[in-house]
């Protein structure tokens, strides 16, 4: 083994957190969306515990993909891998005993192009996995939804229990209508059937193994960086989000999975991270020593444009169950860029 990079180094501090790591104990784990950025990094951290003492079951459409992104433990026999579309029933009979579902095409050029199949997977996969879990023991789903639950709010600090304004007759909505109709299915399963189920709402998510075809802003910065090439804005970048490393988006989620009260959600963000588009742009090309051009956006991209000025969340609640962020924006987006050099 060589030198272990930064990235790899914040994943193994989540393990010195007092959480209740002995609930994993013997447990087969279920992650969806295994090769996505944020289920890849939870698939890496599960196998990265020292004190590993449970299965993980990572699933995914893209079998390669997943053989490349988790080689390091290509000879682990704790990982296996399930190709599956979370659009279709699953067919197992392997008891989860937590099922993570973290699968959803976040990409604004999906939701411009396929908004039908957008809304068909967060809604059917939920359906699939909860049926599956229901009829097969599963202790606990973590459902990962999205802060897009939020829509466009009025200027406040978005608090789990605020609903802002989403436009339902627009096409860009397939991403949080059926974001928030899959909540609201999970909450209705815990009234009618007593599923125990915990929601995580997570914010504007960074880090390495982004995929090529993922066109959310902050890897299109990245990507223009390491190539070398200016950085291009499609607008002025007034907008303002909560932002959080996917580290601490991971380690947020395992402390909502261990700790979190069933039927409720909670929104994973970095306080110290909220910075408009313009100042991520601005921090990308300081690290890569570039500059930033702005161009004008096609019709395609106006279309996946998320149409929120501003979105950020209170973190009071995920702090209540002992969370802290380990990195600051800036050293997370440095070694996300180390990571993929």
């Amino acid at each position: 083994m060589g030198e272990m990079s930064s990235y790899k180094q914040d994943i193994l501090n989540i393990f010195q957190v007092d959480l209740p790591w002995g609930e994993l104990s013997g447990c087969n784990i279920l992650i969806t969306g295994a090769t996505g950025l944020i289920g890849g990094c939870l698939v890496e951290t599960l196998m990265m515990n020292p004190k590993r003492d449970y299965q993980v079951y990572a699933s995914g459409r893209n079998q390669a993909r997943a053989m490349e992104r988790f080689k390091d433990f290509s000879n682990d026999e704790s990982l296996h891998f399930i190709k599956y579309d979370v659009i279709e029933p699953l067919d197992s009979d392997i008891r989860f005993d937590y099922i993570i579902h973290a699968a959803s095409n976040g990409s604004p050029n999906f939701f411009a192009q396929k908004p039908v199949e957008v809304m068909k997977s967060n809604l059917y996969g939920l359906v699939n996995l909860m049926e599956y879990g229901l009829a097969h023991g599963m202790k606990r789903m973590l459902y990962v939804s999205s802060g897009e639950v939020y829509g466009e709010g009025d200027g406040r600090v978005f608090t789990e229990d605020y609903s802002g304004y989403v436009d339902c007759t627009k096409p860009r909505s397939c991403y949080p209508s059926s974001k928030r109709a899959a909540e609201t299915l999970c909450v209705s399963y815990v009234e009618e059937y007593g599923a125990d189920v915990v929601i995580a709402r997570p914010c504007h998510v960074y880090g390495p193994h982004f995929t090529e075809q993922d066109n959310r802003v902050y890897a299109q910065f990245i990507r223009n960086v390491l190539r070398g090439e200016d950085i291009v804005m499609k607008s002025t970048g007034e907008q303002f989000r909560s932002w959080c490393y996917v580290v601490d988006c991971v380690s947020a989620l395992l402390h909502i999975l261990l700790k979190g009260k069933c039927g409720e959600a909670y929104n994973i963000a970095d306080e110290k991270s909220n910075i408009s588009i313009r100042e991520l742009a601005e921090t990308i090309a300081e690290i890569g020593s570039q500059n930033i051009v702005t161009n004008a956006p096609n019709t395609d991209e106006k279309k996946g444009f998320n149409v929120v000025t501003k979105s950020v969340f209170s973190t009071r609640k995920l702090e209540y169950l002992g969370w802290k962020s380990i990195c600051s924006i800036k050293e997370g987006l440095q070694h996300t860029i180390k990571e993929i050099k």
